[in-house]
Formats: structure tokens, C-alpha cells, sequence
């Protein structure tokens, strides 16, 4: 089985001047869409697996509610023309505390869909202008643009969604 790096080994290279926003927003908003598809076939009791200890898969859809307020705060920071992007705590501790495993999976996944529909609302009018302007990301310590941002999130979700199939498939061979 394929074991993907962790999001904090990854590198991301933010230079792309062509607009692929529109192909984002549908990524975007394909996501809630994405995961409600791949938990409507796995079955309940894999749900609150941890698999070597790390977060279940009701804990990873909870972490992705977590973070969805970090995008639209950093978002708002480049509209704002902030010089930096707000920090996010990077030991994730309101994932590790929310206890997700607790909440029942429809409500996981009505509020991702909710988040979710409010952030494609807060860039539904976007110019071209503000997909390309940028501030610093704080840990990267690179500019990233409202495009960039996004692009990141989209990265994001699909690392999230290949862990809670990587999960799924090691207790489907077992």
C-alpha cells in the first residue's frame, strides 16, 4: 500500500500565473460531494478506527470543519491587504480535543457541506485582482496568493480524503 507525505513534509511552490480559479471553485465545491460519496460505503465501525494511532476518519472530516474558518480568515486577510496570513496552531489541538468521534457522521458532514458553502460564497464575485494578490504565509514563509490559498485547501482535502481511503483499505485486507 502507498503511504502519501505528511501535509508538514510537504512543499509547495506557489508561482503560477495563469488562472485556474475557476477549476479550483469546482474542486472546491466537488469536495463535500467527494466525501459524503465515500462514507456512504464505509461501513460504521471503521469510522472511529484509528489506524497507527493517528486521527479516524470522523476525526480527519472534523479536522477539515477545523480549518475550514483558517481559509476564510486567511482569505479575508488578502482582501485585507494584511502582509501576513494568520497563523493556525500547528499541533492541532482543536482537532485532538473536539472529540469528532462523538458526533455522529451526518452532522460531520452537513457542517463541512455548510462551511464549505460559505467559503465558494465568499469568492463567488471575486476579480482577477484578488485571486492574484497575496500576503505571507506564516510557516512557509512564502507569498501566497487568494489562487494559492485555494489551490492549498483543494491540496488539503484531497490529502484527507486519500487518508480516509488509506484507512478504509487497511481494515478491508485484514
Amino acid at each position: 500500500m502507498l503511504k502519501q507525505t505528511k501535509w508538514f513534509d510537504r512543499t509547495f511552490e506557489f508561482n503560477n500565473d495563469q488562472n485556474i480559479f475557476p477549476s479550483l471553485m469546482e474542486r472546491l465545491s466537488g469536495t463535500p460531494l467527494r466525501l459524503e460519496a465515500k462514507i456512504d460505503i464505509i461501513r460504521p465501525d471503521l469510522l472511529v478506527f484509528k489506524m497507527d494511532g493517528a486521527w479516524s476518519i470522523k476525526e480527519n472530516i472534523g479536522h477539515m470543519n477545523d480549518l475550514e474558518t483558517l481559509w476564510q480568515g486567511r482569505f479575508e486577510d488578502i482582501k485585507n491587504g494584511a502582509l501576513e496570513l494568520r497563523a493556525t496552531d500547528l499541533s492541532n489541538s482543536k482537532t485532538d480535543l473536539a472529540n469528532h468521534n462523538k458526533t455522529e457522521i451526518a452532522d460531520l458532514l452537513m457542517l463541512f457541506k455548510k462551511l464549505r458553502e460559505q467559503t465558494l460564497a465568499m469568492l463567488k464575485d471575486i476579480d482577477e485582482n484578488l485571486i492574484f494578490k497575496s500576503a505571507l504565509h506564516p510557516r512557509l514563509k512564502t507569498p501566497m496568493s487568494t489562487m494559492d490559498l485555494f489551490n492549498f485547501v483543494a491540496e488539503h482535502d484531497d490529502h484527507h480524503l486519500a487518508r480516509i481511503t488509506e484507512i478504509t483499505n487497511s481494515r478491508l485486507k485484514r
